[in-house]
C-alpha cells in the first residue's frame, strides 16, 4: 500500500469510494433513507475538492486504485476517513489515521476531534478517542446519529 497526498484528479474516484462505502458498510447502522441523504452530500464535487485541497488529505493506493482516504483540518479536526468496502479490516484506516495524527502533533496540536458515525465509533475507541457527546446531524429531511469524539496527545 502507498499513502500519498491528495491531488485534484483523485476527487471523482474518492467520491465513488465514499458512496460505495456508505451504502455497503454503514448500511448496518443507518436506514436506506439516511444513507441516501448522507451520500448526496458528495454531489458538490467542487466543494469536496476545495476542502481536500485546504485540508491535509491523504489517499491510500493498492495497484494504482484508491482504497482509502482521510482529511484533517489544520486545527486537528479529522473530517473524513473512509476505506473502500472491499478493503475493510486491512489496516488502511489505521495507516491513514496514524499519519494524520502524527502530522497534527508535529504541528503542535494536542487534541484531535472527529464526528464518528455509529459504524466508525468502535474504530476510534480502539485508537484512544473518547466520546464527548452523541449528536444528530441533519442531512436533508433525515437526522443521522453520530458522536463527537476526541483524542488527546
Amino acid at each position: 500500500m502507498i499513502i500519498r497526498k491528495y491531488q485534484a484528479w483523485d476527487c471523482l474516484e474518492i467520491i465513488e469510494l465514499f458512496k460505495d462505502t456508505v451504502l455497503n458498510v454503514n448500511c448496518q447502522d443507518y436506514s436506506p433513507e439516511q444513507l441516501q441523504a448522507w451520500i448526496r452530500s458528495s454531489e458538490d464535487v467542487d466543494g469536496w475538492n476545495n476542502a481536500f485541497l485546504e485540508h491535509r488529505t491523504l489517499v491510500a493506493l493498492e495497484d494504482n486504485k484508491i482504497v482509502g482516504f482521510a482529511d484533517m483540518t489544520n486545527d486537528g479536526f479529522l473530517d473524513r476517513l473512509y476505506v473502500h468496502k472491499d478493503y475493510q479490516h486491512q489496516h488502511i484506516g489505521k495507516a491513514l489515521c496514524d499519519e494524520l495524527e502524527a502530522w497534527i502533533w508535529q504541528q503542535g496540536g494536542v487534541n484531535i476531534r472527529t464526528h464518528a458515525s455509529i459504524t466508525a465509533k468502535p474504530f476510534y475507541e480502539k485508537r484512544g478517542y473518547r466520546v464527548i457527546c452523541e449528536q444528530y446531524v441533519q442531512r436533508e429531511n433525515c437526522k443521522l446519529k453520530n458522536y463527537i469524539m476526541e483524542k488527546t496527545k
